[in-house]
């Protein structure tokens, strides 16, 4: 038998993001394997708590017939429980069977079509029928945009829906008397990763580089012709200033010795 790929490695990196993206067998799998690490039995209700999160988990006697009976429909995985219980532990995806069930985290795992789903089943009532707070969680995943039309032209060719439809979004028509609003839907592209792009002083990461003895060196040769250069020019404003003065001083006139005017006459 292949053995399979999972993204995971261990139930010990279960998140409140990634666990709607785990199925029953892919946590029994890695249950399996994590279970025998000795320090496993503290972290184990950590790590039905993440669980719980996209999962149905009840707590059952092994030893039990009828429980055992109840939870081997094939409806349920079971996960055996660490060297601490005694009990079993079987677990059940959770079904989003309203618009309320809806969240930031199981948002990502909703096709365009089950979202449409859940929006007709909402009594009808169309996009505004839906609270701010569902439609912001929504629209954190999905591309949502509607028309309303009368229904004579609400199929028009070339109109809004065939142009929609062509560019990739699901559609659904709601009934308003002798209108229709269609609801377009379309999964967002992931977001690509911004790169930081640091400062010549930081990483990546924005953290401080050390620097080593060579860029140290560098630096301090730069920092010293900065400071020769500021020096030579201050030398070169005194010289310049020296002048200046020097340039717009104006001789006094000369005066006459008062003895050499005593002496002349």
């Amino acid at each position: 038998m292949q053995k399979k790929n999972y993204y995971l490695d261990s139930v010990l990196d279960l998140n409140s993001n990634n666990v709607w993206g785990v199925d029953g067998q892919e946590l029994l799998d890695l249950w399996q394997k994590d279970i025998k690490e000795e320090d496993f039995a503290s972290s184990e209700e950590k790590v039905l708590n993440v669980i719980r999160l996209a999962f149905d988990v009840f707590h059952f006697d092994p030893k039990d017939e009828r429980e055992v009976k109840r939870y081997s429909t094939g409806e349920y995985v079971i996960l055996p429980g660490s060297s601490k219980r005694k009990d079993a532990i079987a677990i059940r995806k959770k079904v989003i069977r309203q618009i309320t069930d809806l969240s930031y985290e199981n948002i990502k795992h909703v096709t365009a079509g089950q979202l449409l789903a859940l929006i007709e089943a909402n009594f009808g009532g169309g996009w505004e029928s839906i609270s701010l707070t569902i439609r912001d969680i929504i629209e954190s995943a999905f591309d949502i945009s509607t028309t309303t039309l009368p229904a004579s032209r609400i199929h028009a060719p070339g109109g809004t829906l065939e142009r929609k439809v062509a560019d990739g979004y699901e559609v659904l028509e709601i009934t308003k008397g002798t209108w229709i609003e269609a609801i377009f839907a379309k999964k967002r592209e992931p977001m690509e990763k911004l790169r930081f792009m640091s400062g010549a002083g930081y990483d990546e990461n924005g953290n401080r580089k050390v620097k080593d003895e060579d860029d140290e060196n560098d630096e301090n040769d730069e920092d010293e012709d900065i400071e020769d250069k500021v020096d030579d020019d201050e030398v070169d404003d005194e010289v310049a200033s020296d002048e200046t003065f020097y340039e717009s001083y104006t001789p006094e006139a000369d005066i006459k010795d008062v003895d050499d005017d005593l002496v002349d006459d």
